[in-house]
């Protein structure tokens, strides 16, 4: 009888799994290499007259991951969570939220590239982030480019009374300007299946704005791949951008990148944070990646990401450097400034910039 009880129960989760993974095949997000984004609000300002400019990047973690937060999927774990957080408290995510809204209304920014902004998940209580920042910027143009929609996510497959569940999350752009046109990138690489019906499909946002001179500005938001740790996927990605950055120089037009490239700026120690702490996954960027008058703008003294496998401790828990900007050779950075908010309200933190269109 135990037998047949333990069969039983064997068979019903053999089939509550390959369930799961039928319908994440079926319903899996499959977006084409270019589409073309509308905004979904528009900005008056239909030129950029003035030479200098002020902008922003900020990888908000979707309101889950501030200081009190660890994550079970940065650890691995994909069957239990071994007490490790899959969601925080409402009210932890609340705070969060505000705390992020309050940060973005203090910046001048006339462009704000932000990266895990959910639009309704159930990480996040289905509160639409997207829409509350469109709200707080009014006057800005805001598009947003889908990364992660997955129907219901399964994991940690032997705790489904509390999955990771449906997710709607991507990145968005806020600027004081009206693109001319915004495209989204699908960006190269896969992970093997099943994996990858749970994983972000990793995209950039390239929006052309219009300038005084004729010429165009070219700005990218991005968020590469994470988890990948030969660097693989990565560099499919950076090489598929380096070709649309280039070729956008090369006709004269005015090219800033900005985001959460999961890489460490070239030359710069990953470890520069914590120099007696383990390497972590992060690797430096090829410096051969780009001409060597192309600008990567970084404040080597605040980090940028932090290590989620544990709650945030300052001075102990890990971090890095992984946001930043890269300048073509016609703009020069004036300023630039990491936002040190201990990491309150998310696992990154803010990078400010001030740029000249020479």
């Amino acid at each position: 009888m135990l037998k047949k009880i333990l069969l039983t129960l064997v068979l019903l989760f053999l089939l509550y799994v390959v369930g799961v993974l039928l319908y994440a095949t079926w319903h899996d997000y499959q977006p084409e290499e270019k589409t073309t984004v509308l905004p979904d609000s528009e900005s008056p300002v239909k030129q950029i007259e003035k030479d200098t400019l002020n902008l922003l990047t900020w990888n908000i973690g979707y309101g889950g991951l501030g200081a009190e937060s660890d994550f079970f999927y940065a650890d691995g774990r994909v069957l239990f969570s071994g007490g490790m957080m899959i969601r925080p408290p409402e009210s932890i995510v609340k705070k969060n939220v505000d705390g992020i809204l309050k940060t973005l209304s203090e910046q001048p920014a006339d462009i704000m590239l932000l990266q895990e902004v959910d639009i309704s998940s159930k990480r996040s209580y289905y509160f639409n982030q997207y829409e509350a920042i469109s709200n707080l910027l009014s006057g800005y143009e805001s598009t947003f480019g889908d990364n992660l929609r997955t129907a219901y996510s399964p994991v940690p497959v032997l705790e489904p009374w509390r999955t990771y569940g449906y997710t709607h999350s991507g990145i968005a752009t806020f600027a004081r300007y009206a693109s001319t046109q915004t495209t989204r990138y699908q960006l190269p690489g896969k992970f093997s299946w099943p994996n990858r019906l749970f994983l972000l499909d990793r995209c950039a946002l390239g929006h052309r704005f219009s300038l005084k001179n004729g010429k165009e500005l070219i700005v990218y938001n991005i968020h590469n791949s994470a988890y990948d740790k030969d660097g693989r996927i990565k560099k499919q990605q950076t090489d598929y951008l380096k070709k649309r950055w280039l070729a956008e120089y090369d006709k004269g037009n005015y090219v800033i990148v900005g985001g959460d490239w999961n890489q460490v700026p070239p030359f710069f120690n990953p470890n520069f944070f914590r120099p007696g702490a383990p390497k972590r996954e992060n690797v430096n960027i090829d410096p051969e990646l780009m001409p060597a008058d192309w600008r990567w703008i970084y404040d080597p003294n605040v980090p940028t990401v932090r290590d989620t496998r544990e709650i945030y401790t300052k001075n102990q828990t890990f971090t890095g450097l992984i946001d930043f900007f890269l300048l073509s050779p016609n703009l020069q950075a004036l300023r630039v400034q990491g936002l040190d908010l201990d990491f309150q309200y998310s696992d990154h933190q803010p990078v400010a910039i001030r740029i000249v269109i020479k």
